[in-house]
């Protein structure tokens, strides 16, 4: 506990000081002692050392003891216990979220002077020119939190602030699932096969008739395939890494391992294609017969989104079709197989999603679909 001493000014008078221990810096690691003086009373010294010491307990060290960090700094502390909370391939994405669309508008910012206006400002500006915006927003909040739990503000600014919400015209919530209808994949699937690379038409026929990821499909090896029961493994899957290089790694989640099955008509277009695969290998001089090998390959040996996106795009304005992304095969399938009549958790399992509601927000749409066309049937079948 600080003691209060009595000393003499140099004009000659009496004052009292005390010298108070304040803890230790979070940022620096080094203890903090702060020096009052220059009360006329005893009294005064003790009511000023009473505050400061609830001041401390309540809010840490005081501005002027510690050095108020900039928004980047903070970022980079925060960088270094967020790495080993996620994969390679997600700190790749959102370190590059957060250099583009973040550090630029608060980075030299010291986190104390950043304000609910100010973060309201950027969250509109952000909303207005990104596509998910959500996980910006998220990030800013997550950063400004750990700014908070090392005693550099008080308070968070982005808790007050109001997100924006996308609406359509009718005041609904947008949301927009991208896939194709049976007919559509039909004719897609036609046009790839009989006018361009027969390994894009086995590409885009697995991922709509196994609705995995397309980075799943590009870790696929053929000892995933199992020809004699009709099934193939999903375990694993290509992603960025933190260097900006693709490499294999787990899924996404737990949920995402699974063994599903598929249709005979695809597993011949698999077996087929690792005829091709062969022949075209062994004038290359390689075999193609240990399980080991991709059943994708590009001259990189990862084939990828770099591949397929670009790919995808090409051909919807080669042949005008409707678009659409990788990814809507996905939700092509999953539309289908409710179609189909197959359940919520059948589709939930087999697509690997972990969260039901993702399974759900398809399941919607498709059975609104199903509505929309209820007075039509009866129309029909009255007939008259």
């Amino acid at each position: 506990m600080a003691k209060i001493k009595k000393y003499t000014k140099k004009d000659g008078s009496k004052a009292y000081m005390f010298n108070l221990y304040l803890g230790t810096d979070p940022v620096t690691g080094k203890q903090r002692r702060t020096t009052r003086r220059g009360f006329r009373t005893i009294a005064e010294a003790k009511t000023a050392l009473s505050r400061l010491e609830l001041e401390v307990m309540e809010n840490g060290l005081p501005t002027s003891s510690r050095k108020i960090m900039t928004f980047e700094e903070v970022y980079k502390i925060w960088l270094e216990q967020y790495k080993p909370t996620v994969k390679e391939s997600t700190l790749y994405t959102q370190t590059s979220v957060i250099k583009t669309h973040i550090l630029p508008y608060f980075g030299s910012l010291r986190v104390d002077k950043i304000d609910t206006a100010y973060c309201q400002k950027q969250v509109n500006r952000i909303f207005n020119t990104t596509k998910n915006y959500n996980n910006v927003f998220n990030l800013i909040r997550r950063i400004l939190d750990y700014a908070k739990s090392m005693k550099q503000i008080r308070v968070n600014p982005m808790d007050d602030v109001v997100i924006p919400k996308r609406k359509r015209e009718n005041g609904s919530v947008e949301k927009v699932l991208n896939f194709y209808t049976k007919d559509q994949l039909r004719t897609f699937l036609k046009l790839l096969k009989e006018n361009e690379s027969y390994q894009m038409y086995v590409i885009f026929r697995v991922l709509a008739f196994t609705g995995m990821r397309k980075g799943e499909l590009s870790a696929l090896k053929w000892s995933d395939v199992d020809f004699e029961n009709g099934t193939i493994s999903i375990n694993k899957t290509v992603a960025i890494g933190s260097n900006g290089k693709l490499h294999i790694q787990t899924p996404k989640t737990n949920k995402s391992i699974r063994t599903i099955s598929i249709d005979d008509t695809t597993l011949n277009i698999l077996r087929s294609w690792k005829n091709e695969l062969k022949k075209e290998l062994f004038k290359q001089g390689e075999n193609i017969n240990h399980g080991d090998r991709l059943i994708f390959i590009s001259k990189h040996r990862l084939y990828m989104l770099r591949n397929i996106n670009p790919f995808l795009k090409k051909i919807i304005q080669k042949y005008n079709l409707p678009p659409i992304k990788p990814h809507g095969f996905r939700h092509t399938h999953a539309s289908l197989l409710f179609e189909s009549g197959a359940s919520i958790k059948e589709v939930q399992d087999r697509l690997g999603h972990e969260n039901i509601k993702t399974t759900m927000d398809i399941y919607t749409h498709v059975t609104q679909s199903a509505r929309e066309k209820t007075a039509e049937k009866f129309a029909n079948y009255i007939g008259f």
